[in-house]
């Protein structure tokens, strides 16, 4: 936590979620099996159903909402504690101030992604050169800094972006809560929060692999970045029987794409004498 920001406790601890090393076909496969395993299924046993969304490239947020109005939110922080960065959250014109439709929980917790779009960031460094000013490096740096700025008007030229994919702490659900991760984002979204619409309900392995493949055939036409494709148990009570190993569920997995890779022209180098001497670039 930074100096100047109030520290902020989470109820529910913001935990981080597995990385599944193999980015081909064999990550998707590895996940299932292993869920299977822990479940003690059958070989016979119907497949499971997954909740697949994208793996956003931004900063993780908790937005507390009490009786349908935002009153708190913070960063991941170290997962436990975090920082209070509610004023300038609150100028990001898609985080609703207060929730609409049916009277949501007493207290909600969302937790999503504050991400900046690409031609949003392209317009941003225009403005930038325009100025004579210096011009940000990538999407994802320029919208963490920006949420982590002291001075909340300094967020005014930076339009931010967000999508919530899950909860934390949860009092007073009115009426049957959910059953599923993906009726739990239905529900997001009629309260007016964002929610993507890339997310598909699949079945086994075979289904996680064809989810994979779609995306990343579609990754470089999206309008933001991301650096993979996240799978998650649907059902919630499948959830709570996996529960967690260390710190992670058991119940997800982040499956990331192989980094992108592109040419770069070297137009020079310039040699200096270091503090001790020796010329280094």
């Amino acid at each position: 936590v930074l100096e100047g920001f109030a520290p902020v406790r989470h109820a529910v601890p913001m935990l981080s979620i597995r990385t599944e090393t193999d980015t081909g076909e064999g990550g998707a496969i590895a996940f299932d099996a292993r869920v299977r395993r822990e479940l003690d299924l059958a070989g016979d046993a119907p497949p499971v159903a997954y909740a697949c969304e994208l793996k956003f490239d931004g900063l993780a947020i908790n937005l507390r909402y009490e009786h349908g109005v935002l009153v708190q939110a913070a960063t991941r922080g170290d997962g436990e504690t975090g920082e209070d960065v509610t004023q300038n959250i609150r100028t990001i014109g898609q985080i609703p101030l207060r929730l609409r439709g049916d009277p949501p929980p007493a207290v909600l917790e969302v937790r999503g992604e504050v991400y900046m779009r690409r031609d949003d960031f392209e317009r941003l460094n225009e403005r930038q050169r325009d100025k004579g000013g210096k011009t940000f490096v990538n999407p994802r740096n320029t919208a963490a800094g920006a949420v982590r700025q002291l001075d909340s008007r300094a967020m005014a030229d930076k339009k931010l972006s967000f999508f919530a994919y899950g909860l934390g702490e949860v009092q007073g659900w009115p009426g049957a809560e959910p059953t599923t991760h993906t009726g739990v984002l239905d529900a997001l979204a009629a309260w007016g929060l964002p929610v993507s619409a890339d997310r598909r309900v699949v079945t086994g392995a075979a289904g996680l692999v064809a989810f994979n493949s779609a995306i990343e055939a579609r990754r470089d036409a999206l309008p933001f970045d991301i650096d993979g494709v996240v799978y998650k148990v649907d059902d919630l009570a499948l959830q709570r029987q996996l529960g967690f190993k260390t710190r992670e569920p058991r119940w997800a997995v982040a499956h990331k794409y192989p980094a992108q890779e592109q040419m770069t022209r070297l137009k020079g180098i310039e040699i200096q004498v270091g503090r001790t001497g020796k010329l280094t670039p």
